[in-house]
């Protein structure tokens, strides 16, 4: 079984999130895709409860027989370590670095010197990168940007940062999430 990793705080989950994880899942014939909602990131704060979260999550994804959500960190608790969560799923799910993949985006790849135990990640699972507009490779240290593969699947420009902003400013955030979404962040009064 070929299985992607894909962590995010998805804060909302949006429409991006949900277009880079079928396009992955497509081109690089995953059996599924893993979202994995952070309990605490540890370069975020001021997040929605990790509970509302992954409602939304579940919203998101609930008809793509492709997508399925691991609740690793949110059971860990703690500080939400990508390299603690790689190694319980590997374990529990009897995966190799031949078959266990992590999606990151690429403005989370410039950060990634600075994640714990970077180098271990890179050698317990096959990193691939979806590309974010602005993104330069020639940006990332050498011993990172060999050990990658870059997705070769289309750029979208949407980001949960964006959506909670519009959301504030009362702006539309129509078919930026989906239709379930948008209906919990009204009824749950998120983003106000």
């Amino acid at each position: 079984m070929k299985i992607c990793l894909f962590g995010g705080t998805f804060d909302p989950p949006h429409i991006g999130h949900l277009l880079i994880a079928q396009t992955v899942c497509e081109e690089e014939l995953f059996d599924k895709i893993l979202f994995i909602p952070a309990y605490k990131p540890p370069h975020k704060n001021d997040i929605t409860a990790v509970e509302k979260r992954v409602d939304m999550l579940h919203l998101a994804i609930e008809e793509n027989p492709n997508f399925d959500i691991s609740n690793a960190e949110i059971n860990r608790k703690g500080i939400s370590f990508s390299i603690d969560t790689i190694l319980s799923i590997k374990e529990s799910m009897n995966l190799t670095r031949d078959n266990c993949y992590f999606l990151i985006g690429s403005d989370t790849l410039l950060d990634f010197h600075t994640w714990k135990e970077p180098r271990a990640i890179l050698n317990e699972c096959q990193v691939i990168v979806a590309i974010r507009p602005g993104f330069r490779p020639s940006d990332l240290a050498p011993w990172i940007l060999h050990r990658v593969q870059f997705a070769n699947i289309p750029r979208f420009e949407i980001s949960s940062k964006t959506i909670r902003a519009r959301w504030v400013e009362d702006k539309t955030i129509r078919y930026m999430v989906t239709l379930p979404v948008w209906e919990y962040i009204n009824k749950n009064n998120l983003y106000s």
